[in-house]
């Protein structure tokens, strides 16, 4: 059901730490920390002029909290959930100066989300450092009612807004920061397959 090749389709390359970096910014959630946490073992003298913005989620068996804590980073901030998160984020780019890189790390959905916030502040998309980690579910915008359903592991997935069933398609807006979702039985209402596990 997915096309392969789909040039849209987010790539991510790793959070490789810039040396000439004058400052280093990090948006991390749940499993995103350990991207971060691998890169500082034997060198994490960068973490001095590092902020850590931290939101605890996804299927980790534990919160990396107490581990980017003891990073030693000049700022470490763990977020309730992702509103006072992105509110952060803000205030952190409206702040920064030329110079400062921005490391971005958790699953696909959050990922999409800060680049937007980031985009917003006039940011390169192309000097982002993007990673993924944790579960593979998706972030999706039906193109018919324009709502977005989150977590969506499912293909097709009923919309929440809507109630449309959407074939997940890999097409990919960063604008959005979501996949676009279409109705998969337009032609025959009522014969959408069974929905099945694709992004677990």
């Amino acid at each position: 059901m997915l096309v392969a090749g789909i040039k849209s389709r987010p790539e991510y390359k790793g959070i490789d730490i810039d040396p000439h970096a004058k400052r280093h910014l990090f948006v991390l959630e749940g499993e995103g920390a350990l991207a971060l946490i691998e890169r500082a073992e034997g060198d994490a003298g960068f973490l001095q002029k590092a902020e850590i913005l931290y939101l605890p989620a996804g299927s980790a068996a534990q919160d990396h909290d107490m581990a980017l804590a003891a990073l030693g980073a000049d700022i470490f901030w763990k977020a309730p959930t992702l509103q006072p998160l992105m509110f952060r984020l803000r205030a952190c780019l409206e702040s920064a100066t030329m110079g400062t890189r921005i490391y971005i790390s958790g699953t696909e959905g959050f990922i999409g989300q800060i680049v937007q916030v980031t985009l917003d502040f006039g940011v390169d998309f192309n000097s982002l450092k993007t990673e993924h980690r944790g579960s593979l579910a998706r972030r999706v915008q039906c193109v018919h009612c324009k709502g977005i359903t989150d977590c969506v592991t499912t293909s097709p997935v009923i919309c929440t807004h809507c109630g449309l069933p959407l074939l997940v398609r890999d097409h990919y807006s960063r604008r959005l920061g979501a996949f676009q979702g279409v109705n998969i039985d337009a032609e025959e209402p009522g014969t959408a397959p069974e929905p099945e596990e694709i992004f677990p």
